[in-house]
């Protein structure tokens, strides 16, 4: 069985995009990688809960925006919270997909360097059942 070992971002500036995920997530530092280097690039590592972020720093990292993205599951009693801290990072909440009541609630915004977050109010088990409840009775799913 494969499980996730942790997540890698390239980033254009490691103290900023850092600085971003302690802020919106509350992740903690656990490594840096001055004044050594042992990998692609510089380096550090954050934990969000017991998820290992990786940020490694190239300062030619150019993304293009796209729909790629990681999502975190929230409670919706947080949602103006996150919402705030977005904006207090300086980034702006992109306009999300349309959605079907019952599926959750989710808030989207690009990082400093156009990586994907989405914070979600639902969850696999909710949202398969909302999708089942209005789907021809053919379809299987599997919660």
């Amino acid at each position: 069985m494969a499980l996730i070992s942790h997540i890698t971002f390239i980033v254009k500036d490691l103290k900023r995009s850092g600085k971003m995920l302690s802020n919106i997530f509350g992740a903690t530092e656990v490594y840096d990688s001055s004044p050594q280097q042992f990998s692609l690039y510089p380096e550090k590592f954050f934990l969000i809960d017991s998820l290992w972020i990786a940020l490694m720093e190239d300062s030619q990292a150019a993304l293009p925006k796209s729909y790629n993205h990681i999502a975190f599951q929230i409670a919706a009693s947080e949602i103006d919270d996150y919402l705030m801290r977005i904006e207090n990072a300086g980034l702006k909440i992109e306009q999300g997909r349309s959605r079907v009541k019952g599926e959750g609630a989710s808030l989207y915004f690009y990082d400093y360097d156009n990586h994907l977050f989405e914070l979600h109010t639902g969850t696999l088990e909710e949202r398969l059942k909302r999708y089942q409840s209005t789907a021809p009775q053919t379809n299987n799913f599997t919660i």
